[in-house]
């Protein structure tokens, strides 16, 4: 894995080529946000109508695995997932941005997608914990009570196990693809970028479908109620 390079520092602080890109990619959903919703008419303009149109996508995503209870509760958080993901993925298509390239891509560093598994981890556990109950939620580690000793260690590390692969999954796949694509395009100069940059549109939105998607699942069961 090559690792981003320092571009300056502020400070003892060493700013990254990756750390530049997240930047730029947060400067532009906050700016286009901006611009969808300063202005919020009956008869919505362009903008606005992407923007509406995308949410209620959303909406109807994540309805199926939180239930639209907890879908309308939690809407932000994910819906924040999944659009720093997928914005982050598409960046890697415009010409200079790559681990191979100038500009890194955020997430083919495994230090920002070990960074979203952390915050969907506590995303996880937080919710879990405010639907239920912290002392309900906790219990329900080590139940069945006559196979706790079995059950609890076993619960643990798979709570330990989740934000990992989310992470992983998310930077080798990434990663991969850009890797692949890179050599692809010194072997077959002509027909592969093409090609190439076809599959990447949809290969990038299943990658933030999928991260979005186990997290949403992974909430779900926390904050579902157990039936008695």
């Amino acid at each position: 894995m090559e690792e981003s390079g320092v571009l300056f520092s502020i400070g003892p602080l060493q700013v990254t080529s990756t750390v530049c890109s997240m930047w730029a990619i947060i400067a532009v959903i906050g700016l286009v946000s901006f611009l969808a919703t300063r202005r919020l008419k009956e008869v919505p303009g362009p903008i606005q109508n992407l923007a509406e149109m995308a949410i209620e996508k959303l909406q109807s995503f994540f309805a199926d695995s939180l239930g639209q209870k907890n879908m309308r509760k939690y809407f932000p958080v994910f819906a924040t997932f999944f659009i720093f993901i997928i914005v982050s993925n598409y960046s890697g298509l415009l010409p200079g941005v790559g681990h191979v390239k100038g500009m890194a891509l955020p997430t083919a560093n495994l230090s920002v997608t070990a960074g979203l598994g952390v915050v969907a981890f506590f995303t996880t556990h937080v919710i879990g914990v405010r639907e239920r109950g912290l002392k309900h939620y906790a219990a329900s580690f080590a139940k069945p009570l006559y196979l706790c000793i079995l059950i609890l260690p076993l619960n643990l590390i798979e709570q330990i196990v989740r934000p990992v692969s989310l992470a992983l999954r998310l930077f080798g796949n990434m990663y991969g693809e850009e890797t692949v694509t890179e050599q692809l395009y010194h072997i077959f100069p002509i027909g592969a970028p093409l090609i190439m940059q076809t599959l990447s549109l949809l290969f990038c939105l299943l990658q933030a479908i999928v991260f979005t998607m186990l997290l949403s699942i992974y909430v779900s069961e926390a904050a579902e109620e157990e039936e008695e």
